[in-house]
């Protein structure tokens, strides 16, 4: 009985059967209850977009499942969700698109056979996309750690040694190390990895050119640890002297042995000696941005630092530092950071002074018998990290103190992205606040003066040939 009455009220609702389409018909001969019905818009559809974040790692904008895909066997599935949820919702992404009425019969071919021409660059622009998305296999780098038997050079060898993109380690120091190289070689050549280690050693007073051909050649990154530190009534100018002598012998034969080498510079002080050392390659025609002041820790203090204060996990909290590496020229960008953002205004001073200070902090802790070794060690093999995974086509970005055209300065530490060539894009320093325009102005008073003793250095000396 029901079916029955909804039948009739189906029928009674229902526009009459036409036998030919209204549109063939006169106005006038189409029924107004059909015409009615035949002339109400196609119903929009709203079809929602997949979210996309930046993720911080390259300020690129990912769907959840694009970002899960990329780090997925790096990262287990929570901390990528929790990184997820770190990231900014991308400007870009969008919150909805109508879909479009459908098309007149006639023209349905038509706009089929276009739409197809359309989608297929798209579709090939996202097969490629997701190649690009393809984890590459582990590279087969050679690296040397210059002073790799010192404080800073064994843990950062060891660090090293353990990285998948390492093939062939090689650890350089003088014969007066606190252990000889070859003895830090043999005892990391016992690890579970693929990385073989040999150690080469110097005397003191002879010259790198001279002994390291075969350490070098062939290199992809060279780190250099190494130089003296500074002792009680070594003016800041003694210590540049001895140092950058010390660096300059080392540079000289990556020139020769190794030209297309990545050197990432642990030489104090580094706002002085990286300027140097890159205008001397320059003058010998080769490439100044090889040449790399390795910032990494004040990074790492900084997110550390952060992470403490905010009961946050500092793997997901990513603070630029700008400016140099020493004292008040190390200028922390806390606002550009989601989660350092949050902290008052009036506790930045301190925390800013905080990350400035830290190296003292350290040493003061050792009771003046050692420095911020093993940090450092571990913000080099960051850095090497990057570089390497750059090397290996995967694209990385971290702060390095370089040649740089983002102030008025000619080297100024800032966010840097490593590619297959070394640093293949220099960022800009972004948005910055009031505190933080004051504070850049104070960095680069100080270190114009610092670059220059660099600059000098480098006009009154020449690599050898």
């Amino acid at each position: 009985f029901w079916l029955k009455c909804l039948a009739r009220i189906v029928t009674a609702i229902s526009p009459p059967v036409l036998s030919a389409h209204p549109s063939e018909l006169h106005s006038d001969q189409v029924p107004s209850s059909h015409r009615r019905f035949s002339q109400r818009p196609a119903p929009l559809l709203v079809i929602m977009a997949p979210e996309k974040r930046v993720d911080p790692e390259d300020g690129q904008a990912y769907t959840y499942d694009e970002l899960a895909a990329y780090y997925k066997g790096k990262y287990k599935k929570k901390a990528i969700e929790a990184y997820w949820e770190t990231c900014t919702v991308s400007k870009k992404s969008k919150k909805g698109k109508k879909a479009e009425p459908e098309p007149k019969a006639k023209g349905k071919a038509k706009s089929k056979a276009k739409a197809k021409a359309k989608a297929e660059p798209k579709a090939k622009a996202k097969a490629k996309a997701k190649a690009k998305k393809e984890p590459k296999p582990a590279g087969n780098f050679k690296v040397c750690v210059c002073g790799g038997a010192g404080g800073i050079g064994q843990p950062l060898s060891l660090l090293m040694s353990m990285d998948p993109n390492v093939k062939e380690l090689c650890i350089f120091d003088l014969n007066v190390a606190m252990v000889p190289p070859a003895g830090v070689a043999a005892d990391l050549s016992h690890l579970e990895r693929k990385a073989s280690v040999k150690g080469y050693v110097m005397e003191v007073g002879k010259k790198p050119i001279d002994f390291l051909e075969e350490c070098l050649t062939g290199c992809d990154l060279v780190l250099v640890p190494a130089g003296m530190p500074r002792k009680p009534g070594m003016t800041r100018d003694d210590l540049f002297k001895t140092n950058a002598d010390i660096a300059k012998g080392i540079v000289e034969a990556c020139a020769k042995f190794c030209p297309k080498a990545v050197l990432g510079m642990i030489v104090n002080p580094v706002n002085s000696v990286v300027p140097a050392m890159a205008e001397l390659y320059k003058k010998k025609g080769l490439d100044p941005m090889k040449i790399i002041g390795i910032t990494t820790l004040d990074v790492v203090r900084a997110n550390k630092f952060v992470g403490t204060i905010t009961g946050k996990n500092p793997n997901y909290i990513n603070v630029p530092v700008i400016g140099g590496h020493a004292g008040t020229t190390i200028m922390p960008v806390f606002s550009q950071d989601k989660v350092a953002a949050t902290i008052d205004a009036e506790k930045i001073p301190d925390l800013d002074k905080h990350v400035q200070d830290a190296g003292t902090e350290v040493v003061e802790a050792k009771g003046g018998k050692g420095s911020a070794t093993l940090s450092m060690a571990y913000a080099g093999a960051r850095f090497g990290k990057a570089v390497l995974a750059g090397l290996a086509g995967k694209r990385r970005v971290e702060c390095a103190y370089c040649k740089s055209d983002v102030t008025d300065l000619p080297y100024f530490a800032q966010k840097v992205a490593f590619g297959e060539t070394g640093i293949t894009k220099v960022f800009p320093i972004g948005e910055l606040n009031d505190y933080e325009k004051k504070r850049l102005e104070e960095a680069k008073t100080q270190l114009k003066t610092e670059i220059e003793t660099g600059l000098k250095y480098a006009e009154s000396n020449e690599l050898a040939a």
